[in-house]
C-alpha cells in the first residue's frame, strides 16, 4: 500500500477556466472590498485562486457555480488582510522621519536643560526647596514634608504653584495649556 506524499490540487486547466469565468467579477467584488485599492485586491484575487487550486473538493460541491464559493473565500481573505493591517501599528512616510530629532544629538536636550535650570531659578526659595525635594531628590510628599518641617497639604500647594510658574515661563515645553485661573 502506497501513500500519497504530495496534496491533492485542481487542475490547472480548470484553475484556468475558473479565472476567466469568475475572475474579472471577484476582482470587482474585491476591489469594493479594498475600498478601491486595486493592487490589494488584485493580490486578494489571487489568495482565492490559490486557495481554489489547493481545494479541489470545492469543485465536487453540489453547487451550479463556484462564484458563491470563491466570493466567500475572497471575502474571508479581505477581512482578514484588514485585521492583520489594523493589529500592526500604522506605517509611517519619510516626513516624518525627517522631522524627528537625531537622538545622537544632544543639542535639544541640553537647551531644554538650561531652559529648565533657569526656570527652576526664577521660582520663590519656598517653591524651589519643594521641587527639590520631590523630584530631584525623589521623596515622597510625606518625606518632603518632614524634611522641610512644613505639613503635607503644604508641600503639595507649594509643588501645585511651582509646577504652574514654571509652565508659565517655558511654553514651548507645556503639554497642555493652562487655565487663566492661577
Amino acid at each position: 500500500m502506497t501513500t500519497a506524499t504530495a496534496t491533492a490540487t485542481t487542475d490547472e486547466q480548470a484553475l484556468a477556466e475558473l479565472q476567466r469565468e469568475h475572475g474579472p467579477a471577484l476582482l470587482s467584488f474585491l476591489v469594493g472590498l479594498t475600498y478601491g485599492d486595486r493592487q490589494r485586491a488584485e493580490d486578494l484575487l489571487q489568495e482565492t485562486l490559490l486557495r481554489a487550486w489547493q481545494h479541489p473538493e470545492a469543485f465536487d460541491a453540489p453547487y451550479e457555480s463556484m462564484r458563491p464559493w470563491l466570493f466567500t473565500v475572497g471575502r474571508r481573505l479581505a477581512i482578514d488582510a484588514r485585521r492583520s493591517r489594523l493589529a500592526r501599528p500604522a506605517e509611517i512616510g519619510d516626513g516624518v522621519l525627517a522631522a524627528t530629532p537625531d537622538p545622537a544629538d544632544v543639542t535639544d536636550r541640553a537647551v531644554a536643560t538650561l531652559d529648565v535650570r533657569a526656570a527652576v531659578r526664577s521660582l520663590s526659595p519656598e517653591h524651589r526647596a519643594v521641587l527639590v525635594q520631590l523630584y530631584f531628590r525623589g521623596r515622597s510628599v510625606a518625606e518632603a514634608a518632614r524634611v522641610l518641617g512644613i505639613p503635607q497639604g503644604t508641600v503639595k500647594s507649594r509643588s501645585h504653584h511651582a509646577l504652574r510658574a514654571m509652565a508659565r515661563s517655558l511654553p514651548g515645553y507645556s503639554r497642555r495649556p493652562l487655565s487663566s485661573a492661577a
